[in-house]
């Protein structure tokens, strides 16, 4: 899809990056925990004015999933809904592609993709995030 206007992140997480668009995240300099978005307090060791700005991991593992048959309308279905543990240390929540539903296993490597979507209800088209089986994985 080619656009004159720079397509807008649909979620505020995604941060636009000189053509290489990646998900925002927060690290504890104290412990090292890492979580999705930005946060002031750590929730693993709660230390205060310790979190750094950092880009997630784009790599990591299945770790729960379910089959999607009914949604929202004009959402396709069915679709794989995954939490994926990033190699970072991170967990984040998003919609497994380019794979069978009854492909999906425990530990399934993955890596996160940036593609253009018009959501449903919606005019125009949106960056968003998906997950993709890493090379080697099942497909």
């Amino acid at each position: 899809m080619t656009t004159t206007e720079a397509v807008r992140p649909l979620l505020p997480v995604i941060e636009p990056n000189d053509g290489h668009p990646y998900v925002a995240g927060s690290r504890c300099k104290a412990c090292g925990h890492t979580y999705v978005g930005t946060r002031d307090v750590c929730a693993k060791c709660t230390a205060r004015d310790a979190m750094e700005h950092v880009q997630l991991a784009e790599t990591g593992k299945v770790w729960a999933w379910t089959v999607v048959h009914r949604s929202f309308p004009g959402v396709a279905t069915p679709f794989v809904d995954v939490i994926v543990d990033l190699d970072d240390g991170a967990h984040i929540k998003g919609t497994l592609v380019d794979v069978e539903p009854d492909a999906v296993t425990p530990d399934m490597p993955v890596r996160m993709v940036f593609r253009e979507v018009i959501p449903a209800g919606a005019d125009k088209p949106y960056l968003t995030y998906l997950f993709v089986p890493a090379q080697g994985a099942a497909a």
